[in-house]
């Protein structure tokens, strides 16, 4: 095993009250792909910035070899004294250090380098600083929150570059499938302290699971340990004085670690308020189109939402996601073409800049819209801060102003506010942004199971497969031209179809470049005619087709149901398996039924 480049041990910090970290460890040997996990507040961020020396620690060890180089992903960049971002991003290189890295790295990001760092946006910003620590290709490299406003194409190629990159790794992220395409190990920071598996965060959860049943066992037993040493000092026979009190010094010892014992942070428990029934069709878009000057946004595209459908929308940044939303919602009027929004409708959204946010309200204020101490869920009056403990936050925190609030906090209390209000249409644009893993589980719960409709904006493919019935996506993925399409399922059904697409229209043009087939010619009027097993195959190829398309529609209805893969995972894969096979069979059939057609047209003239 080689020697670590960077540990810290045993690390102690508190900003007053409980500790944040007590006994907290990291250590990072060459090569390592370490992903950090942990609950909204438990100190991962804080974690990060010790390792790499912009927070001292109170108490423990810190070591970093001397000539190991690291780098940190900043939050916010400073971009202070430069006049262009490939001027920010240069700044960053080390002697020996190639340019083009950062030339390379501001291509794959969406950005020039051109752009004046002082009218960047968040998610510009994020990518500027991602280029500066990435060009250098540090022995380290440490990235909290990487994927924040990064569309799916980039997503998908940084996990490609951070899996083939030098350096050793240590991640933050919320995204589930960029974790266990990335990570080798994980450490997990819970209640001030850290544990470390050897695998990578696919099997994070499960070993979780292991080690706090592991851990309500042994303070099972720790109980019933007390109430053994309780009775024996009420009922035993005496025994030497000494004897006795060395026994009720251990009993207080074991009643001490018992009471002291922090169990795990709760979940939260909520679920949505019930509100009237919409009507059967929720939206009905026909031939939509919306341009911005000579840039096509939507071109004609007509969908029909359906009561209980939960449509997600994904595609690259500044492909027009939030225009198309806003166009399906109401919320902007399309150049052409018409919307009409079903009866009965209750529309709650979750917006991706949480532009509902008075930084100066407080939490109190903003849950009850000012109306005192209660609101009314469900039909019931609840008090605030009994409601706002479902959602992990304290009753202390009620005066608390928003501007306080890190971004999870943020999310989950604008998650608290829409599930308190009746609604049967969910819009949540990005709401996986600074989520837990564990506040993340519960919104894909409520939205696989929400009666009503959800239409979502994410990039999050993971939450994606487990939640949408159908998504909507850019027709030409790399650049987008206006054309939208709408695919069954998830994110991964979506590129399947997507691959079975792309695949036949090459076969077709590859059929098209074939020299036509040559007319057999023979003296008088003779003709050469289709084979016996040729026009048996044109007869029967359609009667095929219909049957496979029908055992298509079968499968497509059976997952359709939003519940099927959170209940049964091994079915719904089978079932995307079979469809895959399916598709490609009709493909093929298609094929040879048109190569076939065009042949007897040939032939008859």
């Amino acid at each position: 095993m080689a020697p670590p480049i960077l540990k810290l041990d045993d690390i102690f910090l508190s900003f007053g009250g409980a500790p944040l970290l007590a006994g907290a460890g990291l250590q990072i040997e060459p090569g390592d792909k370490i992903c950090l996990v942990g609950r909204n507040g438990s100190g991962k961020s804080t974690l990060l910035k010790i390792a790499a020396g912009l927070v001292e620690a109170q108490s423990g060890e810190v070591f970093r070899h001397p000539s190991s180089t690291v780098r940190y992903l900043e939050q916010a960049p400073d971009f202070a004294g430069f006049n262009t971002v490939q001027a920010y991003a240069e700044a960053g290189l080390g002697p020996g250090d190639d340019p083009y890295r950062v030339t390379y790295l501001l291509s794959h990001l969406g950005l020039s380098g051109d752009e004046d760092p002082r009218m960047l946006s968040g998610g510009e910003s994020r990518r500027a600083a991602l280029a500066r620590v990435m060009a250098p290709e540090p022995d380290i490299l440490l990235l909290d929150e990487p994927t924040n406003h990064l569309d799916l194409p980039t997503i998908e190629w940084l996990e490609g570059e951070l899996q083939k990159t030098r350096s050793a790794l240590v991640l933050i992220s919320h995204d589930r499938r960029f974790l266990e395409k990335v990570s080798t190990a994980t450490v997990w920071l819970d209640r001030g302290t850290s544990r470390r598996l050897d695998r990578g965060f696919a099997h994070f959860e499960a070993w979780r699971d292991q080690v706090l049943e592991a851990e309500e066992l042994e303070q099972h037993k720790l109980g019933k340990s007390i109430e053994r040493e309780e009775h024996w000092l009420r009922y035993g026979v005496t025994a030497r004085r000494k004897r006795n009190m060395r026994r009720l010094g251990e009993l207080q010892t074991m009643r001490s670690n018992y009471r002291g014992h922090k169990g795990p942070q709760g979940t939260v428990q909520a679920t949505v308020s019930d509100a009237q029934e919409s009507g059967k069709l929720v939206i009905e878009a026909d031939k939509i189109t919306k341009s911005f000057g000579e840039r096509a946004i939507v071109t004609p595209f007509s969908i029909r939402v359906h009561r209980g459908d939960c449509i997600g929308l994904v595609g690259p940044n500044g492909a027009g996601k939030t225009t198309l939303l806003k166009m399906l919602t109401g919320q902007l009027s399309p150049d052409s073409g018409i919307v009409k929004l079903g009866t009965n409708l209750e529309i709650a959204t979750l917006d991706q800049k949480r532009e509902d946010l008075d930084p100066e309200d407080t939490l109190a204020n903003y849950l009850t819209d000012g109306r005192g101490e209660n609101l009314l869920v469900n039909g019931e009056q609840r008090h605030v801060t009994g409601y706002m403990k479902e959602f992990l936050f304290q009753p202390e925190q009620a005066r608390t102003p928003i501007r306080n609030l890190s971004g999870g906090e943020r999310a989950r209390l604008m998650l608290a506010r829409i599930l308190s209000r009746p609604t049967n249409l969910l819009i949540l644009d990005e709401p996986t942004n600074d989520l837990d893993i564990e506040t993340l589980d519960l919104l894909q719960e409520i939205v696989a199971g929400f009666p009503g409709t959800v239409i979502l904006v994410s990039h999050d493919r993971d939450f994606l497969d487990r939640t949408v019935t159908s998504t909507i996506a850019p027709a030409v993925p790399d650049a987008p031209d206006g054309r939208w399409i709408e695919y069954a399922g998830g994110y991964s059904d979506m590129l399947v179809q997507r691959k079975g697409a792309l695949e036949e229209r090459k076969r077709a043009e590859k059929a098209a470049e074939k020299p036509k087939t040559q007319q057999a010619t023979g003296s008088g009027s003779s003709k050469v005619k289709l084979s016996f097993k040729q026009k048996f195959a044109l007869e029967n190829l359609p009667k095929e087709m219909a049957k496979t398309e029908a055992e298509i529609a079968k499968r497509e209805k059976v997952m359709a149901d939003p519940n099927l893969f959170t209940r049964d995972p091994s079915a719904f894969n089978r079932l995307a398996g079979e469809m895959e096979k399916l598709r490609t069979s009709l493909t093929d059939m298609e094929e040879e039924w048109l190569e076939l057609e065009m042949l007897r047209e040939e032939l008859e003239g």
